[in-house]
């Protein structure tokens, strides 16, 4: 089993202030369509497939696997993406909140399985480094942060 967090403050110092609903709005962008967000070419093919009053399922390919992903949206507090198909299962959550002091925050955890392989074996912990690494997802965190700021200087946002 694969476990990984990260915690990120949204609002750093010398950084241009997000609102939670700023955030809100590029955390679902992400979740419609992960090719704005990754680097380019890592996501060449990111389609919602289905609309429902619950969730959305869309199919992906990402770094050369194809994906289907259930996701899930709590309205400016939390996105969760369940691996329906594809080497992953499990689910990816990302979620807004504010830490004791008020200040916005963004966390990322995952409980995940790679499909077909030996449950911690050496793939699961190859992943669970990378996860964990300085390229996991904080640094993801951080992109898409960075990445919601680019949207809202251009007015996409």
């Amino acid at each position: 089993m694969i476990y990984s967090a990260a915690i990120v403050p949204v609002n750093p110092e010398g950084e241009t202030k997000l609102t939670r609903e700023q955030v809100w709005k590029g955390l679902e962008l992400k979740a419609r369509d992960a090719r704005l967000f990754l680097p380019p070419g890592l996501c060449t093919r990111c389609d919602v497939v289905e609309e429902r009053a619950t969730h959305f399922v869309r199919e992906a390919t990402i770094a050369g696997s194809d994906l289907r992903e259930i996701i899930t949206l709590e309205p400016q507090s939390k996105v969760t993406f369940f691996q329906a198909t594809g080497p992953r299962e499990g689910a990816i959550i990302n979620e807004l909140f504010e830490d004791e002091d008020g200040a916005l925050q963004l966390r990322f955890y995952c409980h995940l399985g790679l499909r077909g392989k030996e449950p911690n074996g050496p793939e699961e912990q190859a992943e669970q480094a990378q996860f964990d690494g300085d390229k996991g997802y904080k640094s993801a965190l951080l992109s898409t942060l960075k990445r919601t700021r680019e949207l809202l200087a251009e007015g996409r946002l």
